[in-house]
């Protein structure tokens, strides 16, 4: 039994939401309102596919519901597909947002956003799928999925999306074990190297780390997306697709720690990550972490993850302890010797994984110090925050229309508990902090640049001294 310690608590209500007034500086957010956006196109395609491939596992599984629970488990699974289906034609005939019923600890916190949403568009029009923000109704539909097997017992912990996690950590079986050797060939030789050497891995494992966040299930709509080779030997041809790269702020901020540590003026404490994706991506952010620790350049990792299966790939309580066990399981030395060692780092409390509501929760990160004081209160105790992906990407700069040259840290709005890095490939309409005409320039050569998953940031962002 892996020692791990899930926090679940439930949500402060107090939410500071920032209203939409360009007047202030603060673009609208983005939303499905104009025909043939990527949110439009989104709400319209790819949110409908997701749900009938939920509705399609839970119809498969229904011999199994029946052998485990009997005619209740019949009941429930066509009770669950009953709500996943209205919703779903909901959603394509841009029907009234419905309030949840389920009475979960979130519950109202939900509600009360829908209800400050309402205010914002006035009585004209309700809240609605197309009329909202994209971000918000995009979180809703995965609360709502929850809601949908929730109410439903005795399969009300079933993860229908947990098949497609499961086969992309399988089908990228290659790739883990390539990069297991490599670390194992670094650990080995790691009290022989210069820092120059450091330096070199650190980059390589955490452009790795960036790179593993093409592998998002949602971005697919659950269709293969695993890695198939060796991640290592892909980061040459790669380098060019970087369009920010803050890599040497991110180093110099843990070496600091580091070299501050050995000369017995300052404890390197601990490095946060925000985890995005199960299977392979999180497999190399597992690698990154061990790496990080055993070098000395971190004392301590705390995995913050998601408290019910969300955007189809996230990482849960249960898929963290899986994929460790799997790669314990493993017929292969140095996944083997991985794994045993992760297992060993969270019983000593090297490593520790959390989740909380807010991850699950539509809000933007600048408003975490008000809605969620006690999570923004544990990122501010890390040396260095992580957050992997698109949607950390899109909280963290509020999903808003800002101009491609718009300094990161105008976009995060105060939203500055630590140090922080954002590792994302691209798969959504904004992108902030670019060079004046380098978006143009990358328009004219791939239109699709920010959607398609090609191209990658390494943003980083460090709260002034006050």
């Amino acid at each position: 039994m892996l020692s791990i310690k899930v926090e679940l608590e439930s949500s402060s209500t107090a939410t500071a939401m920032a209203v939409d007034q360009t007047v202030h500086g603060v673009p609208p957010s983005l939303s499905a309102k104009v025909t043939g956006s990527f949110a439009y196109l989104t709400i319209r395609d790819r949110m409908p596919t997701i749900l009938t491939k939920a509705i399609d596992t839970i119809h498969r599984n229904k011999s199994k519901f029946f052998e485990e629970h009997g005619e209740e488990g019949i009941s429930a699974e066509k009770q669950a597909i009953s709500l996943l289906s209205k919703m779903r034609n909901e959603l394509l005939t841009d029907k009234p947002l419905l309030e949840l019923m389920d009475g979960l600890p979130d519950t109202e916190s939900w509600n009360q956003y829908m209800q400050r949403q309402q205010s914002q568009l006035g009585d004209q029009e309700p809240a609605s799928w197309f009329k909202s923000p994209w971000l918000y109704v995009e979180c809703y539909m995965y609360r709502r999925i929850q809601e949908a097997i929730g109410l439903n017992p005795p399969i009300n912990n079933f993860d229908v999306f947990n098949e497609g996690k499961t086969q992309s950590f399988f089908e990228s079986q290659q790739a883990v074990m390539a990069l297991c050797t490599y670390l194992g060939d670094i650990q080995r030789s790691m009290e022989k190297l210069s820092e120059n050497q450091l330096s070199e891995y650190f980059n390589k494992l955490l452009q790795v780390s960036l790179w593993g966040n093409k592998c998002d299930l949602s971005i697919s709509a659950g269709q293969d997306n695993s890695q198939k080779t060796s991640p290592i030997d892909s980061l040459n041809s790669l380098q060019s697709f970087i369009l920010v790269d803050d890599s040497n702020m991110v180093w110099l901020t843990l070496n600091s720690s580091r070299r501050l540590e050995r000369t017995g003026k300052k404890t390197a404490d601990r490095v946060d990550i925000v985890l995005d994706n199960a299977g392979f991506e999180l497999v190399t952010d597992l690698v990154l972490a061990d790496f990080l620790v055993s070098s000395g350049l971190a004392r301590q990792i705390h995995f913050h993850g998601k408290c019910f299966p969300w955007f189809v790939s996230d990482v849960t309580a249960k898929d963290f302890q899986w994929t460790i066990r799997q790669t314990m399981a493993a017929n292969h030395k140095w996944m083997c010797k991985s794994g045993f060692r992760w297992q060993s780092y969270l019983k000593e409390g090297v490593w520790c994984y959390h989740d909380h509501p807010f991850w699950t929760q539509p809000h933007e990160f600048c408003d975490m110090a008000a809605d969620a004081p006690d999570l923004y209160a544990t990122l501010q105790e890390a040396d260095l925050v992580l957050f992997k992906g698109d949607l950390n990407y899109r909280k963290l700069t509020g999903d808003r229309d800002w101009g491609h040259t718009v300094d990161f840290c105008a976009a995060l709005r105060g939203f500055e508990p630590a140090p922080l890095c954002s590792l994302r490939t691209l798969k959504a309409n904004i992108q902030v902090g670019l060079q004046p005409g380098q978006a143009e320039k990358l328009t004219s050569q791939d239109p699709s640049w920010m959607t398609n998953g090609n191209y990658a940031v390494i943003q980083f962002h460090i709260p002034k001294l006050e």
